[in-house]
């Protein structure tokens, strides 16, 4: 009897303008269940990151000046891994079909047979001057709307962009992507076929971002404005009188991390929160984990501790809960079985996974250290002879272990996940080397060192002594000082939220 291989499928998906928080649900959904991801530029890192491990990834990335593919290899490349019979997410910036070359994408695929599905994304066009204060549409302003590219395609002779056409365009408005160097030129080419001077616009910079900058003006002054402020790609251009209306309709007060590049370091399985929250809060965030964890079984922990009833389970981290019950339930145990045992948690984050697994902690320490947690065990609770299980992953020091030790407790170390070093991918180097970083976080002296593991050495210097460092605690500190870092923070509560609270003081 022969197998056939499953069929591959391609879903051609829209990201949306930037801001991950503004995908479609449909596209999130496709990529929870792909087998490999293809990305580009523009796409949210943060999306790619949050994959599960097992997602193939490749960066697709185009810039202005460079490419990391070209088209025909991108082609080439969704056709065989889609032949391999993998369903395979193509991820774009904004909508496939708005200048995305989304079209030319499902053609290849069509002619090759390779079936595929097109998951609209929120356009920029749309949504960045949304953001910006601006509605493209309003009445007795704007009844219809132009978007345009004004980055036109190399190849061709002569421009497509109808400018006798455009200048006409009364009481509508006119968008245009990908149009900083061609901004001079255009407004120029506009005025003179009849599109007055004093026609309000704007240029918006990485629209729908912490980092959004904008640009108010007139088809006469724009591009020069422009210019002054130093605007980069990505950005679009808004010409109307719905501009406006920008005065009234702006955010009217800055957040306090407003402008902020903010890296995060952190496993990306456990940073969802904390991209939120600084996102709430006006930061543009750069997710580039430099740890990943996965489950480790100690089988010889495991059968001394199928062996314990009653005694203490610490608990010093949100991966050790989800790993032990994770392995506990496969085990064929439900919560009854811990009905004897007190636990200890150290950091709301970890008090946070059992309350949701249904468990409560006994004891938590006055201070967010693991070392606290047992010190502070030992002061107020009788342990000699008692079973402790420390719940842990590989790495980190036995401090906790040796205190408790050393107050006649039978202490076993059960190793339920392994930490390792997260592999970047060519887009997460890519976003590293082209971010202007205001501070990086780290949240133990592992994140910090592995950071030195991905970059190298050279690299690693010169980031770490240029960036402003913000700390979970004193241990994770002394750790950057001794890489030659620069800690300019560190959280009073040893959390996240603590983290979050000293970047705020630093502003």
């Amino acid at each position: 009897m022969s197998l056939t291989r499953k069929a591959g499928k391609v879903y051609l998906t829209g990201a949306g303008p930037g801001d991950p928080g503004l995908i479609v649900e449909k596209a999130g959904w496709a990529l929870q269940r792909c087998d490999a991801v293809v990305y580009d530029h523009l796409a949210p890192l943060e999306l790619v990151v949050t994959l599960p491990p097992t997602v193939e990834r490749y960066f697709a990335g185009k810039s202005a000046g460079r490419h990391t593919k070209k088209q025909e290899e991108i082609n080439q490349l969704l056709a065989e891994l889609a032949g391999q019979g993998k369903t395979v997410v193509r991820l774009k910036g904004g909508d496939p079909y708005v200048f995305g070359r989304g079209g030319e994408e499902a053609l290849f695929l069509r002619e090759q047979g390779i079936p595929f599905e097109v998951i609209p994304g929120v356009t920029a066009g749309i949504a960045v001057p949304a953001y910006a204060g601006v509605p493209v549409t309003f009445r007795k302003m704007s009844s219809y709307i132009i978007l345009l590219t004004a980055h036109e395609a190399g190849d061709k002779d002569e421009s497509e962009v109808p400018i006798e056409l455009l200048s006409q365009a009364e009481k509508g408005t006119i968008v245009g992507y990908m149009g900083v160097k061609t901004l001079p030129e255009l407004m120029r080419k506009l005025m003179e076929s009849g599109l007055s001077p004093e026609t309000p616009a704007l240029v918006v910079e990485r629209g729908t971002l912490g980092i959004q900058r904008c640009v108010n003006g007139t088809v006469a002054t724009i591009a020069d404005l422009a210019l002054q402020a130093v605007i980069e790609p990505p950005a679009l251009f808004v010409l109307g009188q719905v501009v406006e209306l920008r005065e009234k309709l702006a955010a009217a007060a800055a957040l306090p991390l407003q402008g902020k590049t903010i890296m995060v370091t952190r496993p990306a399985d456990q940073a969802g929160e904390t991209y939120r929250r600084l996102r709430e809060l006006g930061a543009e965030v750069l997710p580039l984990p430099v740890i990943f964890t996965e489950a480790a079984v100690d089988y010889q922990g495991w059968e001394k501790f199928w062996g314990i009833s009653e005694g203490w389970l610490v608990f010093t981290s949100e991966n050790g809960v989800r790993y032990f019950l994770r392995h506990y339930f496969k085990a064929g145990y439900d919560l009854r079985g811990l009905a004897e045992f007190k636990i200890a948690a150290v950091g709301s984050g970890t008090e946070r996974a059992l309350q949701v697994s249904g468990l409560t902690a006994d004891f938590r320490p006055s201070k967010f250290t693991v070392k606290d947690l047992a010190e502070e065990l030992v002061l107020n609770y009788t342990l000699g002879g008692i079973d402790v299980i420390r719940v842990r992953g590989n790495l980190g020091e036995e401090t906790a272990e040796d205190i408790l030790r050393g107050a006649g407790s039978k202490v076993l170390p059960l190793i339920v996940y392994r930490a390792g070093t997260y592999k970047w991918d060519e887009g997460m180097f890519n976003a590293f080397r082209e971010a202007k970083v205001d501070f990086v976080t780290f949240t133990s002296g592992s994140t910090v060192l592995k950071l030195k593991e991905i970059l190298g050495e050279g690299e690693f210097d010169r980031f770490i002594k240029q960036v402003p460092a913000i700390s979970i605690g004193p241990r994770t500190s002394q750790v950057i000082r001794q890489c030659g870092g620069k800690v300019a923070g560190e959280a009073g509560a040893h959390t996240v939220e603590g983290m979050v609270e000293a970047l705020i003081g630093r502003q």
